[in-house]
């Protein structure tokens, strides 16, 4: 029998999606109430991203396995959309998102994050 996903290295991954969560959460947070007419797009994504987060968190805490892999599907997908398409329409994004630039601004932690995550869920099988 192997050991809960929460465990072991899975404890960090608990701890760095927590950290995550509140980092997205306050940025969204903020930037929704200080200056959403600027950027609405950009700033509901972020606030997205941190409900990903959240969700990511608890799951993993939980060891609700099958909802933490679609989640992670689900950031793994914005990451690699969003992006995308901040680097190929920055105009349509004149404030950055936790994944703009694939977490450029996050130093790329959202786009390896989600990689590591799925590594660690899929090697526990």
């Amino acid at each position: 029998m192997t050991a809960p996903i929460g465990s072991g290295p899975g404890r960090a991954l608990i701890a760095v999606y927590g950290l995550f969560s509140l980092a997205a959460g306050a940025r969204a947070g903020v930037q929704i109430a200080m200056r959403f007419g600027e950027a609405p797009l950009a700033y509901s994504l972020s606030a997205f991203a941190a409900a990903v987060y959240i969700l990511l968190t608890v799951a993993l805490w939980r060891g609700a396995r099958r909802l933490a892999l679609a989640a992670l599907g689900v950031e793994l997908a914005g990451v690699l959309i969003v992006g995308t398409l901040s680097l190929l329409d920055p105009a349509a994004f004149p404030d950055a998102t936790v994944w703009s630039g694939y977490g450029q601004g996050y130093l790329f932690i959202p786009l390896v994050l989600p990689l590591v995550g799925l590594y660690w869920l899929l090697r526990r099988r």
